[in-house]
Formats: structure tokens, sequence, C-alpha cells
């Protein structure tokens, strides 16, 4: 593996849309209908989200993105929240997500948030993500924003 880039993203290039595809359909097939939070390409184009990818070279290898919770209109909220966190299969283990996962903790740092905080399911396909979240410090808690208490979600924070 050569150098690892993580960047912010416009979303634009095929093989962004097909890493979200395999994230979109893993959720859908791994998720209860109603428990699919995952963001699609359009989604993730709004203002208040910054998406990140990590490549070597031509090869992309992890996406994730940054939401801003809202503060007054136009501002930067105090809350940031985690989505799309997905590594491509074919990079697994490379440390990708873990430089998308610091990228993120440290562009809410710089923001001045005062907490960072995800949703992620619960079951054997979600057990290296939480891994990985515990790892960064995040603890499990309650709902967030519009996330409703359920059997499936598992909320997570990190206060900053």
């Amino acid at each position: 593996m050569g150098r690892m880039e993580v960047k912010i993203d416009d979303l634009s290039h095929p093989d962004v849309a097909a890493l979200l595809a395999i994230h979109l359909g893993d959720m859908r097939d791994h998720s209860p209908e109603d428990g699919v939070h995952a963001l699609d390409v359009d989604r993730l184009r709004q203002p208040e989200l910054t998406f990140l990818t990590a490549w070597d070279g031509g090869s992309l290898l992890a996406c994730g993105a940054l939401k801003d919770l809202g503060g007054a209109q136009g501002t930067l909220g105090t809350a940031g929240e985690i989505k799309s966190m997905r590594t491509h299969p074919d990079h697994l283990r490379k440390g990708a997500a873990r430089a998308i996962l610091a990228h993120i903790v440290e562009t809410a740092r710089n923001r001045g948030y005062a907490r960072l905080s995800l949703e992620t399911g619960s079951g054997p396909v979600f057990d290296a993500a939480i891994g990985l979240y515990e790892a960064f410090g995040f603890e499990r808690g309650e709902a967030f924003a519009d996330y409703e208490t359920n059997d499936f979600s598992r909320f997570f924070h990190l206060d900053l």
C-alpha cells in the first residue's frame, strides 16, 4: 500500500457512488426496514455534511461524513454526527476507517463542537465498527437528534 490520503470529497467520483451503494445495500440487508439511517449520494450533498474519503493513489479505501447538528440559521452547531462510515471490502484492516474517524474527530474539535455522536446497528456485522468507535473513546449512550430508542440501534457519544 502506498501513501493514504484523506480528503474532503464532492461525491462525484464513480467509485464513491459504488462504495455508497455497497454501504446502503449492506445496511438494508442487516437492519430492520425502519432501522436504515444510511444516506444516499444526494442526501450526503447537503450543506451541513462534510464528506471525506481515504485514497491510496487511484484506489478508494473508505469514506465517512461529519454532519453539523445545527446552531442558529447559517451557523455551526455545538455537536456533530458521524454518518456513512464504510471501508471498501477490498481494503479492510488497512487503517482507512481509523484515518477517516481521526479526521472527523479532529474536524469536530477544530469547529469547537462539544460532542460527537453516532448511530449504528447491533449484531455481529456491526461489531468491528463499534470496536473502532470504542477505541476512540466513544461511549454508549442515549438516542440523540431525531433518532428514537429501539431494539436495533446503538448510540455512541464522544465528549470533545
